[in-house]
């Protein structure tokens, strides 16, 4: 089967799990054809590679850099950026039981939670990412794991149709980026089903204020703020969750965030004051995360 054939027939699949999706057929197509992104045909080629051979560490280069993970397919191991495993183990023990749940994970990068997701019982994943290559990465993990319950779509929440059909609704390491963050949580809620949760996991700041940063932070340019543990709580009571509780806080470390040969650009050390690891090179504190859990009433 073809690359295009692939991604064809797994958007079918995805609107007779899913209707109340259906409808986005045509736009996800377009996003996926060759002409929508300089890089598209190689990223192609590459997918129909691994349809045809199987695993292929050439193939799987061609779709750097590979941030989530890491992958392991046979002899090829891929020593991503982020050590996600470790994410993982801090957020499982804090999940409810996910046998037969369908699980919204928005921004959600290549998938790879889906796919703990789908080891730890869950029915089924729907990851929406606006990067296309991370939409690629996970069609190269599809081709390579098989058929499953779990597809990546090239989209943001603000396209996502907000039907309350999902049973576990994910935020991990976005609402930082959003100029409104009130907005993605309201978003968030739409998504949720009545009894469902909500996991929401930020950069916080330990102090009384957020910190805006003026112009980046931790080299990045599009952090518009970087909320207190407190503010992330009022946030998803504002919009309507309740029992909010703090799962996991956790300093960013340098084992956890880093330059591979998978991801051969600059990460987290080169994101640190030399002389100060406990601030960025902009002067602001280092980054620390926290895993936030709520219920929808």
């Amino acid at each position: 089967m073809s690359a295009d054939a692939f991604i064809a027939a797994e958007l079918i699949r995805l609107e007779a799990f899913l209707p109340e999706w259906q409808g986005l057929r045509p736009t996800l197509l377009a996003r996926f054809s060759p002409s929508f992104h300089g890089d598209q045909a190689r990223w192609l080629s590459a997918i129909n590679h691994l349809q045809s051979v199987g695993r292929s560490e050439e193939a799987l280069r061609k779709l750097m850099p590979w941030r989530k993970g890491p992958w392991s397919f046979g002899e090829v191991a891929i020593d991503t950026e982020w050590r996600s495993d470790w994410k993982w183990a801090r957020l499982q023990p804090h999940l409810n039981r996910l046998c037969g749940k369908r699980v919204l994970d928005a921004g959600c990068g290549n998938g790879y939670f889906g796919w703990r997701l789908l080891d730890a019982g869950a029915h089924a994943v729907i990851g929406i990412d606006p990067t296309l290559l991370y939409c690629m990465q996970h069609l190269a993990v599809a081709t390579l794991q098989g058929t499953a319950n779990n597809w990546v779509l090239p989209m943001t929440l603000e396209e996502a149709p907000l039907s309350a059909c999902f049973d576990l609704v994910m935020s991990m390491g976005v609402i930082y980026h959003r100029r409104d963050p009130i907005d993605h949580v309201r978003r968030l809620f739409e998504c949720t089903a009545s009894g469902g949760e909500v996991v929401l996991e930020s950069l916080i700041v330990e102090a009384e204020r957020n910190l805006h940063p003026p112009d980046r932070y931790a080299r990045m340019r599009n952090v518009h703020v970087v909320p207190t543990i407190g503010q992330v709580i009022n946030w998803l009571a504002q919009v309507g969750f309740i029992n909010a509780r703090v799962v996991d806080v956790t300093v960013t470390s340098i084992e956890e965030q880093r330059s591979s040969d998978w991801m051969r650009f600059e990460s987290l050390r080169e994101a640190l004051d030399p002389r100060d690891p406990l601030r960025t090179v902009e002067g602001h504190p280092a980054p620390v995360r926290a895993i936030v859990i709520a219920l929808k009433p």
